[in-house]
């Protein structure tokens, strides 16, 4: 199932990712644990060690979200009992495409960056996947996303304000393209913007954004 969420995204952003992502899962907390030392528990989270130019990296989620998924999955029917597992999980593969993306063409990422581009990502996938499923994209999509935000209240202060700038300029990004979204269909000029979009560095992805 997680290789095809990867699909999804490839398929929307034209990307050529080489790692299949079901080698890098993990869902035993345990191990998580030892390889984030001192880091705050989470459904999902993307684990990075670099070091002399190569990088080791798992994906962390959560045993029970991944069940439930599998249970009830999301790329027959998303709906409302599966939607928050959709985007905890999507979330994780949007953070490991985009760091395998960008480290095969050896770019730097900033974590930012790919905050943000992740909230895209669950916007864009979310009605990406209904209209393949013959549904329209829900009026309220951008608000449940946008709106009203929930933040872990463990989160560091700088890590709360990195969370809501990646909040606030996928928001503004997202009502954007909003009404080019509503059956789903991705048309020639909005998927040559994603396109592009993707591919800008973090400080290129805020200057088109405040641009709009």
């Amino acid at each position: 199932m997680l290789a095809h969420f990867q699909t999804l995204l490839a398929d929307i952003y034209r990307l050529d990712v080489t790692y299949d992502i079901e080698d890098f899962v993990i869902t035993d907390p345990r191990i998580a644990a030892l390889l984030d030392s001192g880091g705050r528990s989470a459904e999902e989270k993307l684990l990075i060690a670099e070091g002399d130019g190569q990088a080791e990296v798992s994906l962390y989620l959560e045993a029970s979200v991944v069940e439930r998924l599998m249970a009830h999955n999301p790329l027959r029917r998303l709906d409302e009992a599966n939607l928050a597992d959709f985007w905890t999980v999507l979330e994780g593969v949007s953070h490991f495409a985009y760091y395998a993306w960008n480290a095969a063409l050896e770019k730097p990422v900033r974590l930012l960056e790919m905050e943000l581009q992740a909230e895209v990502d669950k916007f864009i996938a979310t009605a990406v996947l209904l209209g393949r499923q013959g549904e329209r994209t829900p009026a309220g999509l951008h608000q449940w996303l946008f709106d009203v935000p929930r933040f872990d209240g463990r989160l560091a202060p700088d890590e709360l304000e990195r969370y809501r700038l990646a909040n606030r300029y996928a928001g503004k990004y997202c009502l954007k393209l909003a009404p080019d979204l509503e059956d789903g269909a991705l048309d020639g000029t909005l998927r040559d913007e994603l396109h592009r979009f993707y591919r800008l560095t973090q400080p290129s992805k805020i200057r088109h954004i405040e641009s709009l």
